[in-house]
């Protein structure tokens, strides 16, 4: 009785530091707020997308049922989504592209709303050959790889962190490029109770990856109708490792390099943000990012797609793989919920 009667008075103290930490009192949007965390719902988890064809997979699915007391709210010139799928508390909201975006809409999203974690999905160029137009990966790792230091011509390579030498991809053969080199540089992440942290690689939530990894066998979308089809049956990946830049990879050379190098399967221009923003805040998240091109390459034969039509099934597999992990995050908190009462 002693234990639970604690754990009430936890429970009060944590709805109360939430609620405490909303919206100024002139916002006009503080009160809807105050419903939507005090008693419509939650916690929720986040779902986010920057893409309009991500947004549109989400919509055709019929599968996010908005509440229907407060079905969103607008913040920031974004509107946060309010609602259920499968069942399972959700707000999503479209971030826009490119990080800073990204950044920004988690950090409104965390601040305002009674999170339990991220769910970002999304489309991505592909630069590993293994991975094929409308395969998901699972990142287990993501860096961002538009931080660079400019190198002297003919400097000396300090042998830390990985050099992009334009000499190396000089044709017909490689020499002295004045470009010279780049380097690499870490992010500064920064966590509640411990020193700034100097980090390349930001890692997903071990808990949540594993539970992402455990849909590796999920059937995906093949065909968009009977005229518009890929060649070859889409498949999930875990455990691959992806690259966020401002930057819209289009350059054969530039994604090998990233492969080769840094073993980087997909790029894209958010994913980093999400996760280090997260990680800022103690907020578990998860990326799968579908393969909608090849990020400078060849697209392969596929019967009557074209470039839009990889965007949009690509988009459609990320986001069945979304579906299922919250539907697979919800039942986890139901099982812990029962076994605690």
């Amino acid at each position: 009785m002693i234990v639970r009667l604690v754990k009430l008075v936890v429970l009060l103290i944590t709805v109360h530091l939430q609620l405490s930490a909303q919206l100024r009192p002139s916002h006009p949007a503080h009160d809807a707020v105050r419903r939507v965390n005090g008693g419509i719902g939650g916690p929720y988890i986040g779902l986010l997308m920057a893409f309009p064809t991500e947004e549109m997979a989400l919509v055709a699915s019929g599968l996010f049922v908005p509440d229907g007391d407060i079905p969103w709210i607008e913040l920031a010139g974004r509107r946060f989504n309010v609602g259920k799928i499968k069942g399972v508390d959700v707000i999503y909201v479209m971030s826009g592209e490119l990080t800073l975006n990204a950044g920004m809409t988690v950090q409104i999203l965390v601040d305002t709303f009674d999170i339990r974690g991220v769910v970002h999905y999304g489309i991505a160029g592909s630069s590993n050959s293994s991975l094929n137009i409308g395969d998901v990966s699972i990142m287990k790792y993501v860096a961002f790889t538009g931080s660079w230091k400019w190198k002297e011509y003919e400097s000396e390579a300090s042998g830390k962190v990985t050099e992009l030498k334009f000499g190396d991809y000089d044709l017909p053969t490689k020499g002295e490029n004045l470009l010279a080199k780049i380097k690499f540089t870490p992010q500064q992440l920064y966590t509640n109770g411990k020193p700034m942290q100097e980090v390349f690689w930001l890692a997903i939530e071990l808990k949540w990856y594993e539970m992402a990894a455990s849909l590796k066998d999920l059937e995906l979308i093949q065909c968009l109708n009977e005229t518009y089809c890929l060649p070859q049956k889409p498949k999930v990946v875990a455990g691959l490792r992806g690259a966020t830049a401002d930057i819209f990879v289009d350059n054969a050379a530039f994604r090998d390099f990233l492969f080769k190098k840094l073993y980087v399967s997909t790029v894209d221009e958010e994913s980093s943000a999400v996760v280090l923003t997260c990680l800022s805040n103690g907020v578990p998240s998860v990326v799968f990012r579908g393969v909608s091109d090849t990020a400078g390459g060849g697209g392969g034969e596929s019967r009557g797609l074209t470039g839009l039509s990889f965007y949009s099934l690509a988009a459609v597999n990320a986001f069945i793989v979304a579906v299922e992990f919250i539907a697979l995050v919800g039942s986890v908190s139901d099982q812990n919920t029962a076994s605690n009462i």
